[in-house]
C-alpha cells in the first residue's frame, strides 16, 4: 500500500466540499419577480459583475467573464428582452453601449445574488490580501487542471 501524499487530507476534504458548494448554489432560486425568466448560471455571473462593479461595456464584461464579446452580446440581448438589463450610449463615445441592470430589476437581482458575495466576503475577511489572492489562484489552478482532463 502506498503512503498518502501530504496533501491527501485536504484533497479528500475538497473533493467532498466542492459538490456541496455547487449543490447549494444551484438551490438558491431567484425571487418571485424573476421566476419564469429562465435565468441560468451564465446570467448569474454577468448580473453579479454588474451588481458588484456597476455599468460596463460589452467588451469589459466579455473580458471579465472570459468569453467572446459575441457571447456577452447574446446574453445581454436575452436579458434585455426580459427587461432585466438596459443599454445606453456611452456619453464619452457614442459608438459604445453601456450595459446596466434595469432599475426595476435591481432590487430583486440584488436580493437573489448578494448572499453569494456576502458569503465570500465573510469567508475571505479574516485573510490578508495575499492569502485572499492565494485562495483565488488555487481555485483558478484547480479549474485549469480539471479543464485539462476533460476532452
Amino acid at each position: 500500500m502506498s503512503t498518502p501524499a501530504p496533501a491527501d487530507d485536504a484533497v479528500r476534504e475538497l473533493i467532498m466540499l466542492l459538490p456541496r458548494l455547487v449543490g447549494r448554489a444551484k438551490r438558491i432560486t431567484p425571487p418571485a419577480e424573476l421566476q419564469g425568466l429562465d435565468l441560468a448560471p451564465r446570467h448569474r455571473s454577468l448580473l453579479s459583475l454588474l451588481l458588484l462593479d456597476g455599468p460596463q461595456t460589452v467588451s469589459e464584461l466579455a473580458a471579465r467573464l472570459q468569453v467572446a464579446p459575441t457571447t456577452v452580446s447574446l446574453l445581454i440581448g436575452d436579458l434585455s428582452r426580459k427587461n432585466i438589463l438596459v443599454r445606453r450610449e456611452d456619453d464619452e463615445d457614442r459608438r459604445r453601449r453601456i450595459v446596466d441592470i434595469a432599475p426595476e430589476a435591481r432590487e430583486p437581482i440584488s436580493r437573489w445574488l448578494s448572499p453569494f458575495a456576502e458569503a465570500w466576503r465573510g469567508a475571505l475577511a479574516p485573510l490578508s490580501p495575499a492569502e485572499r489572492q492565494l485562495v483565488v489562484d488555487t481555485l483558478l489552478a484547480y479549474e485549469a487542471a480539471v479543464a485539462d482532463t476533460i476532452p
